[in-house]
């Protein structure tokens, strides 16, 4: 319903675990409930943010939650779609982990580091990583099959590599050529490291 908003922040409010932002957008305050470690990322009170948002909707109330980025929002609407997850354990998860780092466990199928949030057991954590990651295989699927580059990772990790940066909002273009850019290395060209490739790409595409 509300896709975004941009304004002004008029404050910022901690209760708990919990961190609202009043945002001041057309002499309007919206209270929206962000990731904690949001905070660290925006600018100082009187200046102008913009916060990619989703209402959640409940009999009893409706409350508007605030993300740094578009693919940090939809990986907080895939997790919510997961039996047992609401939206407290959800920001929580995006919290303790970090946007990258909840990708990769979820794709990787690493419940240990899953399990490390808060409120999150092993077998919530077995849930999230099996229902998830058929999601974002589903998703990498749609998106269509990024081939291969000459000087991309190794096949067996290839998958987790190009699923994990299309859930992070590249594009399969972007990521194609990434890969490619960053295989010219001899020393990452033999390496079998997932996160390592992933890291790599992201600083080349972030240049």
């Amino acid at each position: 319903m509300i896709g975004y908003l941009k304004g002004t922040i008029a404050g910022i409010q901690k209760s708990g675990n919990r961190v609202t932002l009043m945002l001041d957008v057309n002499q309007v305050g919206y209270d929206v409930q962000i990731v904690p470690r949001l905070i660290q990322e925006l600018p100082a009170i009187g200046e102008a943010a913009q916060i990619f948002t989703h209402l959640h909707v409940r009999e009893d109330q409706m409350v508007l939650f605030g993300f740094g980025s578009m693919a940090e929002r939809d990986l907080f609407r895939q997790l919510v779609s997961v039996s047992g997850i609401g939206p407290q354990l959800a920001l929580a998860l995006l919290d303790t982990l970090g946007l990258q780092g909840l990708v990769q466990a979820i794709v990787s199928g690493n419940t240990r580091t899953l399990s490390r949030t808060p409120g999150v057991g092993s077998k919530t954590a077995e849930r999230i990583a099996l229902e998830l990651k058929t999601k974002l295989a589903e998703w990498r699927q749609e998106a269509g099959t990024i081939a291969a580059p000459a000087a991309g990772p190794v096949l067996s990790i290839q998958e987790d590599v190009e699923m994990t940066l299309l859930a992070l909002g590249y594009t399969n273009s972007e990521i194609s050529k990434a890969l490619q850019a960053v295989g010219q290395s001899t020393t990452l060209a033999k390496n079998a490291d997932a996160e390592e490739w992933i890291r790599q790409a992201i600083a080349w595409l972030s240049r």
